[in-house]
């Protein structure tokens, strides 16, 4: 069977010498793995529409056997170009497709399409100044979309409100802020306070970005990409959102 369906590229790979094997994001089958016949040939009819981040239709030719499918077609829609002139766009936007492929792959959702789609686009679009917080949003957002978004209003155990203007533990094993009590003997993160004003903002799509400084914007970086690891990836090794976060220490 074949189906048409909005997609996104989110990773090729080379097969053979003129093949290309290519994970896809779709709203109603998951993240698909299909071949890509003759991509590599210099006549192929995808031209050069197989590039990681690309939006369009793709006519995919379900395997009902395998989980490897085969792409027959992808009618380019979007071409995301400006984030391959920016490293911390580009690396931003590639750890958000490997968190796709980590948690969804068999999971259709449209909503983490959608997420994925428009946190894309909205890293591209975004001016120069702002890259590090739309990018941090970005993916708390897409991690809030994949059903581990944090707790940061109050304890995360026991549901105590927090003290204000107060340091807070955050735990990342357990999901959010930590009340004292429920903080002691933890591996916890101190978050002052206009460390967790600034990702309560992060964490609200309505409130206006923080100003990140470049120490703050790396200590954000460590803690989303710790956070990541333990809940979406399970503790496995995600190399891009360590690439990311690599470019939060570069920008110190």
């Amino acid at each position: 069977m074949t189906v048409t369906t909005p997609a996104m590229i989110l990773s090729t790979l080379r097969y053979g010498e003129t093949s290309k094997i290519v994970r896809l994001a779709t709203p109603g089958h998951g993240v698909l793995s299909a071949i890509a016949k003759g991509a590599s040939r210099p006549r192929s009819r995808f031209g050069a529409s197989l590039q990681v981040l690309s939006v369009g239709q793709a006519h995919v030719l379900l395997s009902r056997r395998r989980d490897l499918h085969t792409l027959t077609g992808f009618e380019l829609a979007a071409l995301p170009v400006r984030l391959a002139e920016d490293v911390a766009r580009f690396s931003a936007a590639t750890a958000m497709a490997e968190l796709v492929i980590a948690v969804s792959a068999a999971e259709p959702n449209a909503s983490v399409f959608a997420a994925l789609v428009e946190e894309v686009a909205s890293l591209e679009r975004t001016p120069p100044s702002d890259v590090s917080p739309v990018a941090l949003r970005a993916l708390w957002r897409l991690i809030g979309v994949l059903g581990f978004a944090p707790t940061v209003e109050c304890c995360v155990i026991d549901a105590r409100q927090l003290p204000a203007g107060a340091p807070v533990a955050f735990g990342a094993v357990e999901g959010g802020v930590l009340c004292d009590a429920c903080a002691a003997g933890r591996d916890v993160a101190r978050l002052p306070p206009e460390a967790l004003a600034d990702l309560r903002r992060l964490l609200d799509p309505a409130a206006p970005l923080p100003v990140l400084t470049p120490p703050h914007a790396a200590a954000h970086h460590r803690l989303l990409a710790r956070y990541a690891r333990i809940h979406a990836a399970e503790g496995a090794r995600l190399p891009a959102l360590e690439f990311w976060e690599g470019q939060g220490k570069a920008r110190r």
